[in-house]
């Protein structure tokens, strides 16, 4: 019947809406730790939209720069780096810094998480 939608269109879309959904809530993550790592290593023009953007466009870039053998895993951490420090208009080290310190900030609270849910180390 022209104009009804059958019940699996209406489930694909929904899984679509919530695969959305999750790649937002992702990205936002994502951009809160840079934010911290940001804020962390000193840069005051940090804010979370910028943080998010720094992400989605270091991320593309890396990707983008990551295809190209050898030279292109070399070459894309240090996009990823670049666009940080572009983002936020700061220097190299503190960029460099800021996504340092995002891995940590990253990896302490995994610990947390680890800890508060009774998950030990040699279960992993």
């Amino acid at each position: 019947m022209p104009g009804h939608a059958g019940p699996g269109i209406i489930a694909v879309g929904a899984i679509g809406a919530l695969g959305l959904l999750a790649i937002f809530i992702a990205l936002f993550i994502a951009g809160f730790f840079l934010y911290l790592g940001a804020k962390l290593v000193g840069i005051e023009k940090a804010t979370i939209g910028k943080s998010v953007v720094a992400v989605v466009g270091g991320g593309i870039l890396a990707m983008v720069i990551g295809i190209i053998p050898v030279l292109g895993w070399i070459l894309a951490p240090i996009a990823y780096i670049w666009v940080v420090k572009t983002v936020f208009d700061t220097g190299w080290l503190r960029a460099f810094l800021a996504v340092i310190m995002t891995i940590v900030v990253e990896i302490m609270i995994a610990f947390a998480l680890f800890v508060l849910m009774g998950i030990s180390l040699s279960a992993l």
